[in-house]
């Protein structure tokens, strides 16, 4: 597994990590023992990044991993969470006495004195250019209850603002074959900032690893079912936010790609993490797993051979075809 150093936390994390939301909620069922299960594999696997929030599975997510680390207290795992959607998402709820109680929560849910890393978690956009807010974050670096902050955003342009703040280690945004904005600005800049990116949704809510259909069907507390359109929370979170018919014949040139470039050596999923990791300026990349064999799957991309520039160009080309117009310009 690659490991990359995460920003401005100045901590190595595998460039593969796992992102935990699934554990928790909004993706159907997934008892204990199979959360607990997909965290040993990842782990075995050389996983050393965990990604949660506070509201997955109303602290659920935070517990089991909590639980985890209590069983393993020397693994060394980096451990980011979430907070800020615990209340309705106004820009005069992000103040300090806010910020003590949920990360209070966190660490309690966590068993942790000291948070790893906590990220605002989608704010409204308001929030990532109020001065006070990283002061309040600086105010909890200060006493101890976290090590580091950072902020998770929707759109570039709210990372653009964040990277005006020298307190921030790290962004986190959807980056994946599907969404390909934030290389063009937002990546590189962090870059030369030294700041982290953390790429969540990168498989596009699995369209990337070419395993639905038109007709498929998924669970009724699914998102990728009750959010399709945005009912529920932003677009963009459900497959990248792009037309799925789309995603499913784009997904299918996109299975086609890796098998030209790569032959078996890559599943789709493997080869759309990989080309993530690669980019120059990601830090690591949190994909959901349900089960220990896909969390293992997944983790096996982190070491995956240079994808090549034929690659990159086919994955321009079916974004340039399918997604620009309709999505660049969103997010």
């Amino acid at each position: 597994m690659e490991r990359t150093t995460l920003g401005r936390t100045g901590r190595t994390v595998s460039a593969i990590g796992l992102g935990t939301w699934q554990l928790g909620s909004d993706w159907g069922d997934v008892s204990d023992a199979d959360a607990r299960a997909v965290l040993d594999a990842a782990y075995a696997a050389g996983v050393t990044f965990f990604d949660t929030a506070d509201v997955y599975g109303d602290g659920k997510s935070e517990q089991t991993i909590g639980a985890w680390l209590a069983a393993n207290p020397d693994s060394g795992v980096t451990v980011a969470t979430k907070m800020g959607r615990r209340m309705d998402q106004l820009p005069e709820n992000y103040v300090l006495d806010n910020f003590r109680q949920w990360t209070d929560r966190s660490r309690a849910n966590l068993g942790v004195d000291t948070l790893d890393l906590v990220q605002l978690h989608c704010p409204p956009t308001a929030v990532y250019s109020t001065a006070a807010v990283y002061d309040a974050l600086d105010t909890l670096v200060a006493d101890g209850a976290i090590a580091n902050y950072g902020v998770s955003v929707e759109t570039v342009d709210e990372g653009l603002e964040a990277l005006k703040h020298p307190g921030v280690a790290s962004i986190q945004i959807i980056l994946n074959a599907f969404r390909l904005k934030p290389l063009d600005a937002l990546v590189p800049a962090a870059a030369e900032a030294g700041v982290g990116i953390i790429a969540r949704v990168p498989l596009a809510s699995g369209l990337l690893s070419g395993r639905y259909g038109v007709t498929t069907t998924f669970a009724a507390n699914d998102h990728r079912t009750y959010n399709r359109h945005g009912e529920a929370f932003d677009q963009g979170e459900t497959f990248s936010g792009v037309d799925y018919a789309q995603g499913v014949a784009a997904a299918q040139e996109f299975a086609a790609l890796v098998r030209d470039t790569a032959g078996d050596t890559l599943t789709p999923a493997q080869a759309a993490l990989a080309w993530i990791w690669q980019q120059s300026g990601v830090s690591t990349v949190i994909p959901g797993a349900r089960n220990p064999e896909q969390a293992r799957l997944n983790a096996a991309a982190g070491s995956a051979a240079p994808l090549g520039n034929a690659f990159n160009a086919g994955v321009v080309d079916l974004y340039n075809r399918y997604f620009r117009e309709a999505i660049h310009g969103r997010w």
